[in-house]
């Protein structure tokens, strides 16, 4: 294994084993809830906007309901995202899904998942968040499922 590829596997344990922004955010005026049934992963994203930037975010994910990938992309996107406009936070999520895809490298951190196109069968895990925080800053009232999106 690679250094790099050794950094980008650290990178995601951190995350999986000390996720940032685990909580529910009580003022957040957006939310959405994401499954992969597929893996079993449940997300509740709460992102709480002041005009166009993303103040606040957060995640939770039901007891046992999240695999690591899924967990970890989570952890990074919020961190990612906050601060951000809602604007700049779609473009973020759009490389990300690209990057998944096999496109060109997501900026920063989010690098680390370039190596789970390699695996097809945890694209949607890594998609999950990313999904939901589209649904969120969109303010649908629909559940992100990975069996109906079809740009997962």
């Amino acid at each position: 294994m690679s250094d790099l590829s050794d950094l980008y596997q650290q990178v995601i344990l951190d995350h999986n084993r000390n996720p940032r922004n685990f909580k529910r955010v009580d003022l957040a005026n957006r939310k959405a809830e994401g499954n992969n049934p597929l893996c079993g992963d449940r997300i509740q994203l709460y992102v709480q906007l002041d005009g166009d930037t993303i103040t606040d975010i957060g995640f939770q994910m039901p007891q046992g309901s999240g695999c690591a990938i899924s967990k970890a992309s989570a952890s990074l996107m919020t961190d990612a995202v906050k601060g951000k406009t809602a604007a700049a936070a779609e473009t973020m999520f759009q490389e990300f899904r690209d990057m998944l895809a096999g496109g060109t490298n997501a900026p920063g951190k989010l690098a680390a998942f370039s190596g789970v196109r390699a695996f097809p069968s945890r694209i949607k895990c890594a998609n999950l968040a990313w999904h939901a925080l589209h649904a969120a800053l969109q303010n649908s009232a629909q559940p992100v499922t990975t069996e109906s999106a079809r740009d997962f």
